[in-house]
């Protein structure tokens, strides 16, 4: 716990508005994708406003691109607290997983405003709303576990997050719909993890389209796969940090 509050002290430190930012950011990224996607390219949202549709993915991504981003370049930014005592270094990618949870829940509050405002009542899918909050941290955290251990030695990574990042934001599907993906290639676009979580808020949020139960399965697996081979890899190369960092 120290470490998420020193993580969401870092973040937060001599801002105006602090965490509000989690929720101002989402609602302006939602307001432009919602003018050029939703209204001039008209971009298909199942029955559902745009502006809702969009800003599902967005708050959802919001948190697991920080998750990326932090977590990621945790061990190296730590590197003081890294030669002076010994903790499991796992404990840095998982702070910033935890700390993400606060921004997790301003998104989720801008959105609740949205919800009220175009009058929509979720169903009973909500329930699953949590197991698939999970699998998007277990997926970010997984990756920051493999991205961390490497950046340790070679600072590129550093220099491909950014790219990186936005390569897997937009094989999600959040400023469009997953039903445009031919039925040949769904399988494929199934084993990103995200692709099953943003799917799956929009269906327990918005009412649109439920995953199948393939995208279910390749979207959990692979997540858990992810999460358990980076775990080992990061605790492979944790004997080195304190030479290399």
């Amino acid at each position: 716990m120290v470490l998420v509050r020193r993580s969401l002290m870092v973040r937060y430190r001599q801002t105006a508005v602090g965490a509000t930012w989690a929720m101002l950011q989402p609602l302006l990224m939602a307001a432009v994708f919602t003018v050029f996607f939703g209204i001039l390219v008209k971009v298909s949202s199942e029955g559902v406003p745009y502006a809702v549709f969009v800003l599902i993915g967005l708050t959802i991504w919001q948190v697991v691109g920080k998750v990326l981003n932090e977590g990621s370049l945790s061990v190296v930014a730590n590197g003081a607290l890294v030669n002076k005592i010994y903790f499991p270094r796992a404990y840095f990618p998982i702070a910033s997983a935890l700390g993400s949870l606060v921004d997790l829940a301003f998104g989720f509050l801008a959105l609740a405003v949205l919800l009220v405002f175009y009058g929509i009542v979720p169903g009973w899918p909500i329930v699953l709303v949590p197991a698939l909050l999970t699998v998007a941290l277990v997926a970010a955290l997984g990756v920051s576990f493999w991205l961390s251990a490497m950046n340790v030695s070679y600072r590129d990574v550093a220099q491909l997050l950014p790219f990186l990042t936005q390569v897997w934001m937009f094989i999600t599907p959040i400023v469009y719909s997953g039903q445009i993906i031919p039925e040949r290639f769904r399988p494929l676009y199934w084993l990103n993890p995200m692709a099953l979580v943003v799917d799956g808020l929009r269906w327990a949020i918005a009412g649109t389209a439920a995953p199948s139960i393939e995208e279910w399965f390749e979207g959990v697996i692979v997540a858990a796969i992810v999460l358990a081979t980076g775990y080992v890899f990061f605790r492979h190369r944790e004997p080195g940090f304190s030479d290399t960092v």
